[in-house]
């Protein structure tokens, strides 16, 4: 796996670390009863129950590895650390399409908390590689499925 920083908000930091508390102390709880309900039912070579439970139990176990993992090599960008003159990660980003005129708002973030549903938009993203270090007021065009789009920077927020 690589060994690349994972670039985070505070918030993505907390998310992280959330899902690796309930993960190893609910859900492995959870795990380990249904392992022990299965067990009760007698023979374990031939019980289907008890192979779902330890395959659940193996696959929550690497999840709660591949997570520590992640969050060993996590780099928080505080919101103290974010200007606001030149686009960076963190900030939040308001663009206007210059197309359709539709103004839209975005959170610039590293991939590993990215979710475009939810206006995080990842660092690496040819959207998030077009408006880094930029600053209001420029106009850049971003490579899309369909030929490209056309955005002008709103504002820079934090």
């Amino acid at each position: 796996m690589s060994q690349k920083d994972v670039i985070l908000t505070a918030e993505g930091l907390k998310k992280l670390q959330d899902e690796i508390d309930y993960l190893s102390t609910t859900k492995r709880d959870e795990v380990a009863q249904r392992i022990k309900e299965a067990r009760e039912f007698g023979d374990i070579s031939e019980n289907s129950e008890y192979d779902d439970a330890k395959n659940e139990q193996a696959m929550l176990e690497r999840r709660i590895t591949q997570l520590q993992e992640k969050l060993s090599r996590a780099r928080v960008v505080r919101t103290s650390e974010i200007a606001t003159d030149r686009v960076q990660l963190g900030a939040i980003i308001t663009l206007r399409d210059l197309e359709d005129d539709e103004v839209v708002k975005y959170t610039l973030v590293g991939s590993a908390e990215a979710n475009p549903m939810e206006g995080r938009v990842s660092n690496e993203s040819p959207l998030g590689q077009g408006i880094m270090g930029r600053r209001v007021g420029e106009v850049v065009t971003v490579p899309a499925p369909v030929g490209s789009v056309r955005y002008e920077i709103l504002e820079i927020g934090v």
